[in-house]
């Protein structure tokens, strides 16, 4: 089953969207908004989903289904936690600020408490006040859960996904350092994130979905150039059960949560830092990891961070090339007071 929450006051208007994404139907015979139907899934879900075989089938009302007509999945939700599954991002961005990245690393999952009151549609611009504060993308995985108790472990943290993304979390670079120096966290260096059009449930992932990990590239493409392809499902080294228990450890986790895999990062072959597409390689899924295989290859950076005009798509495809949770697709814009 896919889901999307089409432009509709503060939390949007729930559709289902045809497995091709080119259909959809309105889900409010059932339910409004994907928050309502997150607060009471095991009643409503059976029921969005025989919507959504109608749909495949041609025999409920639909009309066509535009992807810049939609908010993210949820445009705002009661919790939006990211982690950093991909220990090999951490590295390299730690190595890029001279940073030691202590050894836990790779055994207990890094995680920050994002803002989740302003969700950036798929394909609204990112408006953001200076160029000056290192303006980046990061395209990342991510699940939507149900309610999940407290201390949940992580093998019975899977069974609470009810959906998965993808992810655009803007990041300012040039923020980040000054932030993480004063011991509090994140905040002004992580604006508003972006969702992909569509939610999908686990099952419409087939085979590419196991382990707690969706095992498809991730495509990324910087003013329509090709910069990265890296693989979700290889050097994940949390999967997303792990994470939500890392969430649950002390608190519950409300319906409606969103966990993140962190930035899609890979290794290359030979153990090294990821290369270029240009040289054959995955490539990366943000800047910041080409600017830092850069500098350990030449002592400085050469691609800028983004700059107002600059466009980032970000897209998941099926082993047929179609895509499966339509794309992210924005333009870098300067923000007006």
């Amino acid at each position: 089953m896919k889901l999307a929450s089409l432009k509709h006051g503060r939390d949007g208007r729930l559709v289902i969207v045809s497995r091709d994404l080119t259909r959809a139907t309105d889900a409010f015979p059932v339910v409004s908004t994907l928050q309502g139907a997150l607060d009471q899934w095991s009643q409503v879900a059976p029921r969005l989903g025989d919507l959504a075989e109608q749909l495949e089938h041609g025999s409920v009302p639909s009309f066509r289904f535009h992807e810049h007509d939609c908010a993210s999945p949820l445009p705002r939700a009661y919790q939006w936690a990211d982690g950093s599954a991909y220990v090999n991002h951490v590295a390299l961005v730690r190595q890029a600020r001279g940073a030691e990245m202590p050894s836990s690393f790779w055994t207990d999952p890094l995680m920050y408490q994002g803002g989740s009151d302003t969700f950036i549609p798929p394909r609204d611009p990112i408006v953001l006040p200076d160029e000056a504060h290192g303006i980046d993308f990061e395209g990342e995985v991510a699940v939507v859960t149900d309610d999940v108790p407290m201390g949940v472990d992580p093998v019975a943290a899977l069974d609470h996904i009810r959906l998965v993304m993808i992810v655009n979390d803007v990041s300012l670079r040039n923020l980040i350092a000054p932030e993480l120096a004063k011991s509090f966290g994140f905040f002004q260096s992580k604006p508003s994130t972006a969702f992909s059009p569509v939610a999908v449930t686990p099952d419409e992932l087939g085979d590419a979905w196991r382990g707690g990990k969706l095992h498809l590239p991730l495509h990324a493409y910087l003013n329509g150039e090709p910069f990265g392809r890296p693989e979700a499902g290889v050097d994940m080294t949390f999967d997303f059960g792990t994470l939500i228990a890392h969430a649950a450890k002390t608190r519950a986790l409300s319906a409606g949560t969103i966990i993140g895999s962190g930035t899609v990062s890979n290794r290359d072959p030979d153990g090294g830092p990821g290369r270029p597409i240009a040289e054959g390689g995955l490539g990366y899924a943000c800047i910041a990891e080409m600017r830092t295989v850069e500098t350990l290859r030449g002592g400085a950076p050469r691609t800028p961070f983004m700059r107002f005009g600059d466009a980032v798509r970000l897209e998941m495809k099926d082993e047929r090339g179609h895509s499966i949770f339509g794309a992210i697709d924005q333009i870098v814009r300067k923000h007006h007071a």
